[in-house]
């Protein structure tokens, strides 16, 4: 995991995961365990789809609720991989005992 601050980057949201990179908006963000947990699930997502199918996943599943009338804050807490890593961000240990495709029961 590497973490780059990009403050210009952001003005939403605070950061992302782009694997292999957290991208953050503020230095401090580094030591927030939960921020960074949150961000370390989307990693291993990430590594399980095998990286670009994840983004397109990603982006089909938050078009699908914007065209079901979901509003942007909705559909992008209704994406799958969202639902799992917002369940377990507070886990400091999810991560260890994690199940491979675990996003799909969230």
């Amino acid at each position: 995991m590497i973490c780059i601050t990009i403050p210009k980057l952001f003005r939403r949201f605070s950061g992302c995961a782009v694997w292999p990179f957290i991208l953050i908006r503020e230095e401090g963000l580094k030591r927030n365990k939960v921020f960074i947990n949150h961000e370390r699930i989307h990693l291993r997502q990430q590594v399980e789809l095998l990286v670009l199918p994840f983004y397109v996943w990603y982006l089909s599943e938050y078009t699908y609720y914007r065209i079901r009338g979901y509003s942007k804050e909705k559909a992008y807490r209704s994406i799958c991989f969202e639902r799992e890593a917002y369940q377990f961000e507070n886990d400091l240990y999810y991560l260890k005992k994690r199940r491979p495709w675990a996003f799909l029961k969230s």
